[in-house]
């Protein structure tokens, strides 16, 4: 059974789920690939739903974990989290208008939105397994 302190490495790994999909999704319409992009798009977009809620869930439980760095390192923490926390506040509302404008075969509006949407969503993916290291290993 998952208990609530395991939830920061759970968000890790669902964040980690979720960028590889991202960068295999993004190679596999690069291919013209267009079912296994599909389908990688999809698990990326299942594994930020599922980070969503165990995050919320955590945070809601235990409240915030505190930076316990100094100097320089504290710097880099606190620019990456900045950056990481602004750009995720966003992937909610362009995964899913993304992920729309292709069920709805909007295929020209969901292209110019997935070029703005990919690289906000990697990023948001790969900074918060950063910033899970930097707090709990």
């Amino acid at each position: 059974m998952i208990q609530i302190s395991d939830l920061p490495a759970v968000n890790a790994i669902l964040n980690s789920v979720s960028a590889v999909f991202l960068i295999t999704g993004y190679v596999m319409i690069r291919n013209r690939l267009v079912t296994y992009h599909r389908f990688c798009m999809v698990v990326a977009f299942v594994a930020s739903i599922l980070f969503l809620v165990s995050y919320l869930t955590y945070h809601y439980h235990t409240g915030s974990k505190h930076f316990p760095g100094t100097g320089t390192i504290r710097t880099v923490y606190f620019t990456i989290l900045i950056t990481h926390t602004t750009f995720a506040a966003s992937v909610p509302v362009l995964s899913t208008i993304t992920l729309y404008r292709a069920i709805k075969r909007q295929f020209d509006r969901h292209k110019r939105i997935a070029r703005w949407t990919l690289p906000i969503w990697l990023y948001v993916s790969v900074t918060g397994v950063i910033i899970y290291c930097m707090l709990y290993l």
